[in-house]
């Protein structure tokens, strides 16, 4: 279900001159998002792409209006280049449905554990990998999946797999963290998720959880598991794109901050020698 919802929109009063003139009110921001995918949006404005949303707005002096739509297969198609909305605030790198700004941050997959299992796993050849119960996010039933899945099934290692969709239950709030759960509650041993969703759930967790890098951050032959995300814009649309770039340079501090807020796992700033 498609819905528009006005969020945060900042009052813009009349600007009463001697001669009674006003003030033009500022094109709203008009950004495309998911109503329930928390840590990185929701319709109460509480995720990280809600945040750094709203400050890509302030900085445009324009109110942010958004376009939700759920975060799955069409939602470039149905959002964006429909028309609908004209910001998309995470988005991997280089992708070619959409123009995308330069990287914001960079993540990786990561290994999630329950701290007092003490199982310490950084690499898909560790051997324990053939015993344990390994929960994945599973995109769809078409050849389509993570690169977790493919490192998995290359090392034969299928059986003890339990497949979690990345899309999750959307009747539930942010439906996306029943992985999490799974290892909270000893339903599987290890899981290998993608490091925002991991680190922000990890953070809440009442049983404390081990959020651990995949090492290396490519598996061969070519098999990435760490991503550049930025934000994307409609093809055409150089001007707004070199906006957007320009403010993620310049508000890089308040975007390093909120990312930081919400746990997630950085690359970016461990290779330049950050925390």
């Amino acid at each position: 279900m498609r819905f528009v919802v006005l969020f945060g929109i900042a009052t813009l009063g009349l600007a009463g001159g001697v001669g009674g003139t006003h003030q033009q009110a500022a094109s709203p921001l008009r950004v495309c998002a998911d109503p329930n995918n928390l840590p990185f949006s929701n319709s109460a404005g509480q995720g990280f792409e809600n945040q750094i949303a709203q400050m890509i707005g302030a900085e445009l002096h324009r109110p942010v209006e958004y376009t939700w739509w759920a975060q799955r297969r069409g939602f470039v198609r149905n959002t964006l280049n429909a028309g609908t909305c004209d910001l998309v605030v995470g988005t991997a790198s280089g992708m070619e449905m959409l123009a995308t700004s330069r990287p914001y941050y960079r993540s990786t997959y990561v290994f999630l554990s329950r701290r007092d299992r003490h199982l310490g796993i950084r690499s898909f050849d560790d051997a324990r990998l053939h015993t344990l119960k390994i929960g994945v996010q599973l995109v769809g039933d078409d050849g389509v999946n993570t690169p977790p899945v493919h490192a998995l099934t290359n090392r034969g290692i299928v059986r003890n797999i339990v497949g979690f969709t990345v899309y999750g239950d959307y009747r539930r709030p942010h439906p996306a963290s029943q992985i999490v759960d799974a290892v909270v509650d000893g339903r599987v041993d290890v899981a290998v998720v993608w490091g925002p969703l991991a680190g922000y759930f990890a953070r809440s967790s009442a049983v404390p959880l081990d959020v651990v890098p995949v090492s290396p951050q490519v598996d061969q032959p070519h098999l990435p598991f760490v991503f550049d995300i930025a934000m994307g814009v409609r093809r055409h649309d150089s001007t707004f794109r070199r906006q957007i770039d320009s403010i993620i340079a310049r508000r890089k501090p308040t975007i390093d901050s909120v990312l930081a807020s919400y746990g997630v796992p950085r690359v970016d700033l461990r290779q330049a020698g950050g925390p």
